[in-house]
């Protein structure tokens, strides 16, 4: 059958960029030239002040990330909240970072990264300033909502501008430079927000956000000198994958939603979780159908063609899924079944934090110092992950302190060595460096989805099981009655601590609490041993390339 003429603004874009690069070659040659030449290679001072800046933006959308679970009670007492406005407060964040991430990455493509980016600085501030000013919990979850619409594009967008503005084979030191703020703001987030809303106010989770948002976004505006889009705005306005983007956003919501609320808000076999989640489905199923349709699609499948790539994020959804349950549930371990508070729930938890900091940034470091390959890190470090995982699940309530310091940092070096590990073949893979930032996109977007559906398998493993477990209980006090609906388990935890019963009334209560979170990770290590089989598909590609992305720092064929 023919093929139908493509629109005349689509057979532009495509002669415009067969232009440029058919003149590849030559900035090729001057950036190869540079990088033989170190009087020419060194960077200007406005490069590093401007990747600062980057670093600011994915330190704030990391904290952001984590620092409300361990404050909710708090501001849902004070604002007088309900069970659903809670739930909505905690889920409006995230669910925002990822129905945005895929508009960002296709919009940033069209309009340039700086103009998104600022559009992002400006939703996050806004977002923050109206969570800490907030006067009922009808605000938090729309000041939240704010922050992660803003989050999502200045997590994403940083990543993007970074594959921009450097090589491949000077990226892994470069994206282990990024995941210092990156981790560091992940592994805070709980204990600042534990330290304000107990010392200070839990307002000051938002108003802390606001110094940072006014040194970067200077810094971004100043100092961040793009290359700018060649490509006629309104011809690639008309081929922007609109279709792509409506079916995406709206299954995401239909598929998230219930998957956030099934268990919590109504049981899994409720019309209210599965009509969503069916529909939900249907329009994502749809989606990828549609996505072989359009010129310039959201999710271009010639990324998706080599074995690597579809390992890579099959990878990276088994490690958001691994990831966000595990941050969650290991500190709700130390505070239910050892009735640690959150501030020693943290100090027990620093040489694990510490540890995935280092894990983090120092593995690909290495691997672009020594300029050696990332395939035998990975797969160490999926075993490494999986087994730290499995150990885990083997602290009971009698594990001495040490033991519950110790074996936690296994998890924490495979969990943060593989936050940067795994976009160094998604990125080799690429054959054509503009699709750079689709495939950072993929990589992102993959990990947040398996998080999404890994906290909701988690939970309602947790509630499933401790459910089971408290109804074995006998003789359950008054002051614990609440237990025998297992919904409130979690938000439980903080008063097991204020009761003052002995620990031969609670025992049974840590035991059901213990079950329950074992039994999550026990599931978590079999996702980790996918994981680790999803890299027994990946392949060793170079990363010495020397291309920059289509929107470089200004000049840098010059200096890279």
């Amino acid at each position: 059958m023919d093929q139908q003429p493509e629109p005349d603004h689509v057979q532009n874009i495509r002669r415009r960029r067969s232009r440029q690069s058919s003149a590849a070659p030559s900035v090729q040659l001057e950036a190869n030239t540079a990088l033989a030449s170190p009087e020419r290679a060194g960077r200007p001072l406005s490069f590093w002040l401007a990747f600062s800046g980057l670093c600011i933006n994915t330190f704030l959308f990391a904290l952001d990330s984590s620092t409300l679970s361990v404050a909710l009670p708090a501001i849902a007492h004070e604002l007088h909240g309900t069970t659903f406005e809670s739930f909505w407060a905690g889920i409006a964040y995230l669910l925002c970072v990822v129905i945005t991430q895929p508009l960002y990455t296709s919009l940033s493509d069209v309009f340039g990264r700086k103009p998104l980016l600022y559009a992002a600085l400006l939703l996050f501030a806004i977002g923050s300033l109206v969570f800490g000013l907030a006067k009922n919990m009808t605000y938090i979850i729309v000041g939240r909502a704010f922050q992660g619409f803003g989050g999502g594009g200045m997590d994403l967008l940083s990543e993007i501008i970074i594959t921009d503005i450097t090589t491949l084979q000077e990226r892994a030191m470069f994206l282990g430079l990024l995941a210092i703020p990156i981790a560091i703001g992940t592994i805070l987030g709980p204990t600042i927000g534990a330290v304000f809303s107990e010392f200070v106010s839990w307002r000051w989770i938002g108003y802390a956000n606001l110094p940072f948002v006014g040194v970067s976004f200077p810094i971004t505006f100043f100092f961040l000198r793009l290359r700018t889009v060649n490509d006629s705005l309104m011809d690639d306005v008309k081929s922007l994958d609109w279709g792509g983007m409506a079916l995406s956003f709206t299954g995401m919501i239909l598929f998230v939603l219930p998957l956030s609320w099934g268990g919590a808000l109504y049981s899994w076999a409720s019309w209210q979780t599965l009509v969503p989640l069916i529909i939900g489905i249907l329009i994502l199923v749809g989606y990828f159908v549609y996505e072989a349709l359009p010129a310039a699609p959201i999710m271009p499948y010639r990324l998706l063609q080599s074995t690597t790539a579809k390992a890579t994020l099959l990878g990276n959804f088994m490690q958001g899924l691994v990831l966000f349950p595990l941050q969650q549930y290991l500190l709700l371990l130390f505070q239910a079944v050892y009735l640690l508070s959150q501030i020693d729930t943290a100090v027990e938890l620093l040489p694990t934090s510490i540890t995935c900091v280092l894990a983090a940034s120092g593995v690909v470091i290495t691997i672009g110092l020594l300029k050696s390959g990332y395939l035998w890190s990975i797969r160490m470090f999926w075993v490494v992950l999986t087994v730290g995982t499995g150990l885990v699940a083997l602290l009971d309530e009698g594990s001495p302190r040490a033991m519950r310091m110790a074996i936690p940092i296994i998890w924490g070096a495979g969990i943060g060595a593989l936050l940067r590990l795994l976009h160094l073949p998604m990125q080799a893979s690429v054959e054509n460096v503009d699709d750079t930032g689709l495939a950072v996109g993929l990589v992102l977007w993959f990990r947040l989805v398996g998080g999404l559906l890994g906290l909701a398998v988690s939970s309602s493993i947790f509630i499933s099981v401790f459910a089971k477990s408290i109804a074995g209980v006998d003789n359950l006090p008054e002051s614990l009655a609440p237990l025998r609906e297992a919904s409130r388990a979690i938000s439980f935890i903080p008063t097991l601590r204020d009761l003052g019963l002995s620990r031969d009334v609670l025992g049974p209560v840590l035991g059901a609490y213990h079950k329950a979170f074992q039994t999550v990770f026990y599931a978590m290590t079999a996702f980790g041993g996918v994981g680790f089989v999803s890299s027994l598909f990946t392949k060793e590609l170079t990363l010495q390339k020397s291309d920059l992305g289509r929107q470089a720092f200004e000049g840098q064929q010059l200096l890279s």
